[in-house]
């Protein structure tokens, strides 16, 4: 199965398990435990809450992870200030990366907006370098659109 076919797969499986559920936090932890489970090469999946004026962390499956994270700081914070999905094909280049867990090396951060307000931001992180692209942006953005209805 190449890359769409199994974004293809996934965005059918998380689109009927989120079916009739309407609570974030229930959401946010299927599909955390989804897209670590079914993406090759993932160290960590999941969510960043805008709450407060900052990023508290959220359901996620992977290591420990930092709580909170400003605005701006960071690949999440970027993502998150600017409302853009940042692909970071070796954070240890990005200016400003802020190292939860030592081992990762590439990471894709997509912001979830609605009603023109930021809800959160879904986080994918892996040990390997180059592992996203625009594909996975925009599937994952496709996914965290689901999230948020």
């Amino acid at each position: 199965m190449n890359k769409h076919e199994n974004y293809q797969l996934l965005l059918k499986q998380a689109s009927s398990l989120l079916a009739g559920e309407h609570d974030l936090i229930a959401n946010m932890s299927n599909i955390s435990a989804l897209l670590f489970s079914s993406l090759p090469n993932v160290s960590y999946a999941g969510f960043y809450r805008y709450q407060d004026g900052e990023l508290i962390l959220g359901p996620f499956q992977g290591p420990v992870a930092c709580m909170h994270i400003n605005l701006g700081k960071g690949v999440c914070g970027t993502a998150a200030a600017t409302r853009q999905t940042q692909i970071v094909p070796d954070v240890h280049q990005f200016a400003g990366h802020i190292a939860c867990d030592a081992a990762t090396n590439s990471e894709i951060v997509v912001p979830m907006v609605k009603n023109d307000q930021l809800i959160a931001v879904l986080d994918l992180d892996s040990n390997d370098f180059a592992t996203f692209d625009e594909v996975d942006a925009e599937y994952l953005a496709k996914i965290a659109k689901l999230v948020v209805v």
